[in-house]
């Protein structure tokens, strides 16, 4: 890892070391799954009310959906039930999403 990229996660007081596959976003696997959790039914429910959805929105999910794959490809040892347990729940999400807005009449915001 670079020097000026840190160790552990960015939420104090947290200590968590964070995996290769989320040193972009500085955050332990437990917070970024919060996080992506929250993303995620947050988008949900804005479907359910019809609001529209930004193409940033959606390139959000899908990053999210890459990390968690590639987070459960890198793991090294055992993998934590729990967590392994939540990036699968998470995925199983998202991909509902996926299938909510390719069979329902989302709006997408289109930048002017």
């Amino acid at each position: 890892m670079d020097a000026g990229v840190l160790r552990h996660c960015r939420r104090l007081p947290c200590r968590n070391s964070i995996p290769t596959a989320l040193a972009s976003e500085q955050l332990c696997l437990d917070h970024f799954l919060d996080e992506a959790l929250v993303r995620t039914n947050h988008t949900f429910t804005r479907c359910r009310e019809q609001s529209p959805l930004s193409p940033a929105d959606l390139e959000w999910l899908l990053t999210d959906a890459l990390l968690i794959v590639k987070n459960l490809e890198e793991e090294v040892g055992d993998p934590v039930p729990e967590q392994r347990e939540r990036m699968l729940d998470l995925l199983l999400m998202l991909a509902n999403l996926h299938e909510y807005v390719a069979h329902h009449s989302v709006r997408l915001d289109r930048p002017a």
